[in-house]
C-alpha cells in the first residue's frame, strides 16, 4: 500500500478505535509489523505499550490504555479504578484495572489484573469500552479499599459533580447509596463484603467534593463528628450552606476546593457570604481550610479543629 493510501487507511482504522492502533493489525493495512511500527514512529504516534500506539496529539490516559488492551483481548473488562474513571467518577488513583474470566490466563502489561466471572448485567459499554456497571464498580472498590479512596469514589458517584470529561459541565448522580448497598448484599460471602458494608455506612450523600469527604473522614477518625451541609439563613435573608457545623460549640468548618476564588467576582461573593455567615447568632467561629491543607496537612487541620472546640 502506498504511503498516502496507507496513512488514510491508518487514520480511518484509528478513528473507529478511539485513536488506537495495534501492530497486530498491520496485515489489514497491507503492511508488515516492522513497516507499520516504522510508519507510526515517523508520523509521531505515541507508544502506549508494546504493540499499541495512539494517534498524534492524543493524550494517553486510562481510556486509551484500556482500549488498547481490549483490542488485543476483547474478553477483558475494565473494572475498579479504571471503570470509575471511565464512568466520570472522581478518583485519586490513576490505575488500569482489568477483569478477565476466572479460568483465563490473560496478561496485560502495565495493568492490574483481576480474575473473576461477571454477570451479563454487570457489564456496560462506555464509548465502546466494556466496563463494569457503576454499582458493581462501587461495590468492588469498597471491598478492595483503601477506605478513604473508595468513599471518595462512592460519594462522587451518588452526587452532582463537575464532569471530568466536559469543562464547565456538571454530571448527574450515577447511582444511589441504596443500590450500592444492594449490590454488596448480593455479594455476601465475597471477600471484604462485611467491611465494605461498614465503610458504606460512613458515606455522606451530601458531600460536595473529594476533599470534603477526606476532611470528614479524618475528623471522624479523631472523634470529631460534625453535622454536614447545614443550612443557615443569615440576618440579611441570605441562605448559606456550610460544609461542617459543630452545633454545640457554634463552630463552622469550611473546605475550599481547588477552584476557590477562580475570579474577582467569585472572590467578592465569597467575602460577602462569610461576612453574612459570621452575623448568624448560632455561629461563634469559622475555620477555613484549603484542599492542600486537607491533602497534605490533615493532622494540622484536625488539631486546629480540636483546639477551636476547646
Amino acid at each position: 500500500m502506498r504511503g498516502s493510501e496507507g496513512d488514510a487507511a491508518l487514520a480511518a482504522l484509528s478513528r473507529g478505535q478511539g485513536g488506537v492502533v495495534l501492530l497486530a493489525q498491520a496485515a489489514s493495512l497491507g503492511w508488515t509489523r516492522a513497516k507499520l511500527r516504522a510508519r507510526l514512529r515517523t508520523r509521531g504516534w505515541t507508544r502506549i505499550h508494546t504493540g499499541a500506539y495512539a494517534r498524534p496529539g492524543l493524550r494517553v490516559g486510562v481510556r486509551e490504555r484500556v482500549r488498547a488492551h481490549q483490542l488485543a483481548a476483547p474478553e477483558l473488562v475494565a473494572g475498579y479504578w479504571a471503570a470509575a474513571r471511565l464512568h466520570d467518577v472522581e478518583v485519586r488513583l490513576d490505575r488500569v484495572d482489568l477483569i478477565g474470566p476466572r479460568a483465563s490466563h490473560l496478561r496485560a502489561k502495565g495493568s492490574v489484573m483481576h480474575r473473576m466471572d461477571l454477570g451479563v448485567g454487570e457489564i456496560v459499554a462506555v464509548e465502546g469500552i466494556r466496563v463494569t456497571t457503576v454499582v458493581r464498580t462501587m461495590a468492588d472498590l469498597l471491598r478492595a479499599g483503601p477506605r478513604d479512596d473508595a468513599l471518595v469514589a462512592v460519594e462522587s458517584a451518588v452526587n452532582w459533580r463537575p464532569s471530568q470529561e466536559a469543562a464547565r459541565c456538571r454530571r448527574r448522580p450515577l447511582t444511589t447509596l441504596d443500590k450500592v448497598r444492594e449490590a454488596l448484599a448480593s455479594g455476601v460471602g465475597m471477600w471484604g463484603t462485611k467491611r465494605a458494608v461498614e465503610w458504606l455506612g460512613l458515606a455522606d450523600p451530601g458531600a460536595g467534593s473529594p476533599v470534603e469527604t477526606l476532611a470528614r473522614l479524618w475528623m471522624r477518625d479523631a472523634g470529631l463528628v460534625p453535622e454536614t451541609q447545614v443550612r443557615f439563613v443569615t440576618p440579611s435573608g441570605r441562605t448559606v450552606y456550610v460544609d461542617f457545623f459543630f452545633r454545640g460549640r457554634g463552630l463552622v468548618v469550611e473546605i475550599e476546593g481547588y477552584a476557590w476564588h477562580g475570579s474577582r467576582a467569585q472572590h467578592q461573593r465569597d467575602t460577602v457570604r462569610y461576612n453574612d455567615l459570621a452575623d448568624c447568632p448560632e455561629v461563634r467561629k469559622i475555620l477555613r481550610f484549603t484542599a492542600a491543607d486537607v491533602l497534605h496537612r490533615p493532622a494540622v487541620m484536625v488539631r486546629r479543629v480540636q483546639a477551636a472546640l476547646g
